[in-house]
């Protein structure tokens, strides 16, 4: 899953859940956009471009290869033609044209019809439409992320998660109310606060710094209608006297009026704001398509790190404390995607979701976060935009693993759907799991029944692989190797402690953990492992005693021992 970068600054990261089996979302792998590098923008003739095969073979035998995305730089060989006619991609009419061009660029075409295509970038919707995708569809979303997209659930989440946690862990996030139903306690709060308080308030849906203010008086609270109150940061990190948002999409962005604690400028949006839709109505708005340049309103990313770091700023500090913003956001969602993905999607293959974390960095150098965008805006208004956002969209399709489908899938006719589906419909046939076997159930019920367990215990989970452990930790190396310039933030090498955070355990979020734990410093010989595997088949089921389980009191033994 992708992040966020700080001052008040905001980053768009992506988070791609590597989740195949039983809905354990947080198994997934969450991954963070690394910008330090830029491809440059495609300066030759068209001939000149690098061609690149269609196909990016798995890393393991017997395991199914997937199509391939380029930047404006390369160009992606022709696939046959039986294959290119499945090639076929929903368009909405919030497809950004950096997601066009990419796709276009594999040979997608554009469809209208409802039920033969293998890709979308949409909108965020309902849950139960979900149930409309096919096996071989993926879409840009999972659902119930509005979780933590809608302002007002994402700081009741998170504060449920200080309440259970404390502030040492979860002290991130500015202190905020939900009203109307908080209006008796932010009024005491305002009453204690004295006269030189700052309020931003927000309505709890919106985007692009639409209906935001900066309030000091009581008498400036509008009324009857649902808000979030925040606790205005109004010590920020400045540089040359301006606020700063970062996005992980590698962009950097400057208020464009020079920042005062006065009460005199609160309404000034281009001094208290840093969204482009607000700031590029300002005539003092300079524009910057120089990636290494720390000049105008919008730098690249590795120039702001460029210039903390001569400043003698940790920047690699900031960014863990961002990371661990991250991943402990993306968990206080987990139980309501957890529980929305195994009602209403067939196979987690269908979801993939980019999120905006909006994170500011106040005078201190502490991150902050304020928002998360479930749909980030990827418009791109300058060839700084292009190269950074077009090398970010080139990365999350590789890393979200698209697969030719089988031709039957790819084809079925689109039954009866309601309103709500029938845009997306994929078929009406019953979501399919991939069966589990009855050792394999045994021992997933082993691992998560434990009370009271200890890494010597948990890294037991590895003794005994069983066909489907094989398949999702082939798969997880399979994306890892696809993941460009994105950086995977958990399963990590250091993600053991957040596994104290999650609602309930999950036993392929164990799995994935302890294989971090014993490889991340040779992966090498964990691929190795898993190729031999794959070659004799385990991952596609086996009768071999050594990978079935059985039960022996309080622990697990092979069929052959």
């Amino acid at each position: 899953i992708h992040c966020i970068q700080s001052s008040p600054f905001e980053m768009n990261c992506s988070v791609q859940y590597h989740n195949d089996v039983d809905a354990d979302v947080y198994q997934s792998s969450i991954f963070c956009l690394l910008l330090s590098l830029h491809e440059p923008m495609l300066l030759g003739a068209e001939d000149d471009r690098e061609e690149r095969p269609a196909l990016v073979p798995s890393l393991f035998p017997l395991n199914p290869p997937t199509l391939y995305f380029s930047t404006a730089s390369e160009k992606v060989e022709l696939l046959p033609a039986e294959q290119r006619r499945l090639l076929k991609w929903k368009m909405s009419t919030v497809t950004p044209n950096v997601v066009k061009h990419t796709i276009a660029r594999s040979h997608f075409r554009v469809t209208k019809k409802s039920h033969d295509w293998l890709g979308c970038w949409g909108h965020h919707m309902k849950s139960p439409g979900f149930k409309a995708l096919g096996e071989h569809q993926k879409l840009n979303h999972f659902p119930g992320t509005f979780q933590i997209g809608r302002k007002d659930r994402l700081w009741r989440n998170l504060s449920k998660m200080q309440v259970r946690f404390g502030k040492q862990e979860f002290s991130f996030f500015p202190r905020t109310f939900v009203l109307p139903q908080d209006i008796k306690l932010l009024r005491k709060a305002w009453e204690d606060g004295g006269s030189r308080q700052k309020w931003i308030i927000k309505p709890p849906a919106s985007a692009r710094g639409i209906g935001i203010q900066v309030i000091h008086k009581w008498s400036q609270m509008p009324r009857k209608r649902p808000l979030l109150v925040q606790k205005y940061l109004h010590k920020p990190y400045l540089i040359s006297g301006n606020k700063i948002y970062i996005f992980t999409d590698g962009l950097v962005r400057f208020a464009s009026c020079k920042y005062s604690s006065s009460m005199k400028t609160l309404s000034n949006k281009f001094m208290h704001l840093t969204n482009y839709s607000v700031n590029k109505k300002n005539s003092e708005y300079q524009s910057n398509s120089d990636d290494k340049a720390c000049q105008g309103h919008k730098w690249a990313l590795k120039a702001l790190w460029q210039y903390l770091g001569s400043k003698g700023i940790n920047t690699t500090l900031i960014w863990e404390k961002i990371k661990d913003i991250v991943i402990k956001t993306i968990i206080a969602s987990e139980p309501y995607v957890n529980s929305l993905l195994k009602m209403h999607v067939r196979t987690p293959y269908s979801c993939h979701e980019l999120f905006g974390f909006d994170i500011m960095l106040d005078e201190k150098l502490k991150p902050w976060i304020l928002e998360v965008n479930i749909s980030p805006s990827l418009h791109s208004n300058t060839a700084l935009d292009v190269s950074i956002k077009g090398q970010m969209i080139r990365d999350l399709l590789n890393l979200a693993g698209f697969r030719i489908p089988q031709r039957e899938h790819a084809v079925a006719p689109c039954s009866s759907a309601s309103s709500s589906t029938s845009s997306l419909c994929g078929g009406n046939r019953e979501r399919t799991k991939p069966d589990l076997s009855a050792d394999e159930k045994v021992k997933r019920a082993f691992y998560l029944a434990q009370r009271y367990v200890d890494q010597e215990f948990l890294s037991t989970v590895l003794d005994i692989l069983t066909p489907e452990d094989v398949r999702v930790l082939a798969e997880s190396e399979d994306e890892m190797n696809r993941k460009g310039e994105f950086e995977r933030v958990f399963p990590s090498a250091s993600s053991s402690r957040y596994l104290r955070f999650f609602e309930c355990p999950r036993y392929l979020t164990i799995l994935l953990d302890q294989w971090e734990q014993r490889y991340w410093n040779n992966r090498t010989k964990g691929i190795s492992l898993l190729r031999t595997l794959c070659q004799k088949g385990v991952h596609l089921g086996t009768s071999d005693p050594a990978h079935i389980v059985r039960n022996c009191g309080n622990k697990l033994h092979c069929l052959n021992k």
